[in-house]
């Protein structure tokens, strides 16, 4: 984490949490690669949407930097269902793979919930399937949603302990607001959710020690809406009117008002990093488990 500057938050620093996370990750796959089992995951691209051939670049080289096999399937917008569920299949009967990931949005055609599903649950590195919820809500062990767990160690990473503490949760979503309320749960925090059926938002977020804002939108929590000294941790990415990468949060002022004893995630630079670092560890955490 860096410094506060006088007066204001303590920015939470995800860029160098998910390096040091990183080292350890690689060390752990270092050691499962000696014992003649490389962590491998493989990444599926069906068509040419920009946004989602960046992401895929940077799992792959996160990957080769951590040592772990990669594989990367690109496959044109007409791919088939029935293609498409064929090629996961396949790379659930590879012994080499251990994590396997289909790059959201799918072309339209294509029944996203459908794969998802065709995944193998010891290989549903994204904990994106029905199988991986269940073992969320139930409190059994299993992959956890990346970006949830990313951050639940950014809030680690603050010395602030969930226990018993109040959190408010903005957005519903199935792959960050519900798993997050759950690990959130799981930790003995006090859970609220909020959504955009909540009235009157700022009546729950001035109350949480911890806010967790995943909407999409920017302005969705402003100084006005947070009390000192609570941790924020923004999940959104937007852009403003110049162009530039921000959050859901309004970050100056928000900073400005938590004061000295509070804690802020930066966009960029907080939520993103830990994405792919927990889908690291994910993949790491199958291997290590697979027979």
């Amino acid at each position: 984490m860096n410094a506060p500057t006088t007066g204001t938050a303590t920015l939470v620093d995800g860029k160098a949490l998910s390096e040091r996370l990183r080292g350890e990750i690689a060390a752990r796959a270092a050691a499962l690669t000696a014992a003649g089992r490389q962590p491998g995951l493989a990444v599926i691209l069906v068509g040419d949407d920009a946004a989602s051939g960046v992401y895929v670049r940077n799992k792959v080289k996160a990957c080769a930097d951590c040592g772990f096999h990669s594989v990367l399937e690109a496959y044109p917008a007409t791919m088939t269902q029935a293609e498409l569920l064929a090629r996961v299949a396949a790379l659930n009967a590879d012994p080499r793979i251990h994590g396997i990931l289909v790059q959201m949005p799918l072309p339209p055609h294509l029944d996203a919930l459908q794969v998802i599903e065709a995944i193998a649950p010891a290989k549903d590195v994204d904990g994106f399937s029905v199988h991986s919820a269940g073992q969320l809500l139930t409190g059994l062990p299993g992959l956890r949603p990346a970006t949830p767990w990313g951050c639940m160690k950014l809030i680690e990473s603050t010395g602030v302990a969930p226990r018993g503490k109040h959190a408010v949760v903005i957005g519903r979503s199935n792959t960050v607001g519900k798993p997050m309320a759950m690990l959130l749960l799981q930790a003995h925090a006090t859970v609220t959710m909020c959504h955009s059926g909540t009235p009157n938002l700022g009546v729950h977020t001035r109350q949480a020690d911890v806010v967790v804002v995943a909407t999409g939108r920017r302005h969705t929590l402003t100084a006005d809406m947070v009390k000192p000294g609570a941790v924020i941790i923004d999940v959104g990415i937007n852009r403003n009117e110049e162009g530039k990468l921000c959050g859901d949060v309004d970050f100056g002022p928000v900073r400005e008002a938590l004061g000295p004893g509070g804690f802020i995630t930066p966009v960029p630079g907080g939520v993103g990093p830990m994405t792919i670092t927990m889908l690291l560890a994910n993949t790491l955490q199958a291997a290590e488990g697979a027979a």
